[in-house]
């Protein structure tokens, strides 16, 4: 018997049956997903519809382990349905992607604890705060918002972290402003890294689960963007909100310590936000040769495609669809394996993130151009593609400082340190 090949095959391309188990949840919510994503990037607002279609697939717990209710999805897992996703709908790919991040805050501090990393009196803590971001996510299918970026740069971090946490009785108050994170609004808990008042460098950098409709909480602008327009990315103002101890991992070191777990820097796994990106490029090269096959010359009857102009733009699109595919495909697979020393998967990720995004890109260049003028109007898929894969050039990592950042570890030895601190 043969079986039809799902969406996310066209990435992950060797799928076992456990893994086309998780794939298949997805490739069934992918229609409706579809319907409602012209409609989300219309309007600029985040489809609340899809978390309850993520939620009843189980997808909301996919990096989470079973015995917490999830599915127990690994790397390859998350890329095929981060990819999938964002063939139909990139906003919510890349909404999603960091709803998933927030599992690392629980997968690696178990990780940290079973490694040794933490002693007998800090052990109790951690693992009561790893599990609770685990079971809700999982067990009890919840969206998680990740909070940590903020708009403030220092030299010697990639991100510089501002956000202030003062202990009050109880509990802890924060203040600050996050100025990316999807879901602002939207999410059931945010999970927010701030800085242990006192604490100049990164280890005083810890993690408190915050309510959507905490007082002190509000967006920091309305997002009104030029792609990826259904993802909520409104940032955080926090203003003396308070997070009593239970929700608070305030232990100096934590954070970092926590993340040493990681197999790429920061929390991982950054590729699956990549293949959104690719998914988008994927969707908008098969919209157009479907066109350009279906489209016909009135004086010949010979498809549109066959005209020399457009073949050279089939044959661009193809080309950079596969340079971008392989780039994804090699990063998932020396992360996801153990094979390959660890710096050499940062250093290959820090090319990689902005190799995809520009190649994705370039694909939606092409389409456009095939597309003539009415390729341009807003609701398009060429135009859409366009805007939404504009956002990868921006998007953490451009493609000039990932290559930067990679030269510096070839010929110094060392990487930028991922997290700093600067305290008012």
């Amino acid at each position: 018997m043969i079986m039809s090949k799902m969406t996310a095959e066209f990435l992950i391309d060797d799928m076992n049956s456990r893994e086309r188990e998780i794939a298949a949840r997805c490739e069934e919510i992918l229609p409706e997903i579809a319907a409602n994503s012209e409609q989300a990037d219309h309007d600029g607002e985040f489809p609340i519809a899809n978390i309850g279609l993520l939620s009843k697939a189980g997808l909301l717990g996919l990096m989470v382990p079973q015995h917490y209710g999830g599915l127990g999805g690994g790397l390859r897992d998350w890329c095929a349905v981060a990819f999938a996703l964002g063939t139909v709908c990139p906003s919510t790919g890349l909404a999603y992607f960091f709803h998933n991040t927030s599992a690392s805050r629980g997968n690696l501090a178990l990780s940290a604890l079973e490694d040794g990393l933490f002693n007998d009196e800090e052990a109790p803590q951690v693992k009561t705060f790893a599990e609770k971001v685990l079971y809700t996510m999982g067990r009890d299918g919840k969206w998680l918002a990740n909070y940590a970026s903020e708009s403030v740069k220092t030299e010697q971090s990639a991100i510089t972290i501002t956000t202030e946490a003062k202990k009050v009785e109880d509990g802890w108050l924060l203040n600050g402003v996050k100025s990316f994170g999807c879901a602002t609004g939207v999410a059931d808990q945010y999970l927010v890294t701030a800085s242990l008042q006192g604490v100049s460098d990164a280890s005083g950098l810890c993690t408190f689960f915050v309510d959507r409709d905490a007082p002190g909480t509000r967006g920091r602008v309305q997002w009104d963007a030029l792609g990826m327009r259904g993802t909520a990315t409104e940032g955080l103002v926090l203003e003396d909100v308070f997070v009593a101890d239970r929700d608070a991992l305030a232990i100096p070191g934590a954070f970092a310590r926590s993340c040493q777990m990681s197999r790429s820097g920061f929390v991982g796994n950054q590729v699956a936000a990549s293949v959104i990106y690719l998914g988008a490029a994927h969707a908008v090269y098969h919209t157009t040769i479907n066109s350009l096959r279906d489209k016909k010359f009135v004086d010949t009857g010979k498809p549109v495609g066959t005209g020399p102009y457009q073949q050279q733009l089939v044959g661009e699109m193809y080309a950079e669809l596969m340079t971008a595919t392989l780039w994804a495909q090699r990063q998932i697979k020396i992360e996801s394996g153990s094979e390959v020393p660890r710096d050499e998967v940062i250093k290959f990720w820090r090319t990689c993130k902005g190799q995809v995004a520009e190649y994705s890109f370039k694909v939606a260049q092409a389409a456009l151009k095939c597309a003539g003028t009415s390729g341009t109007l807003f609701s398009t898929p060429h135009s859409r593609a366009l805007r939404d894969l504009a956002m990868g050039l921006v998007q953490a990592f451009p493609a000039e400082r990932g290559r930067l950042q990679s030269a510096q570890m070839l010929i110094e030895g060392q990487e930028q340190q991922s997290f700093g601190t600067v305290q008012g």
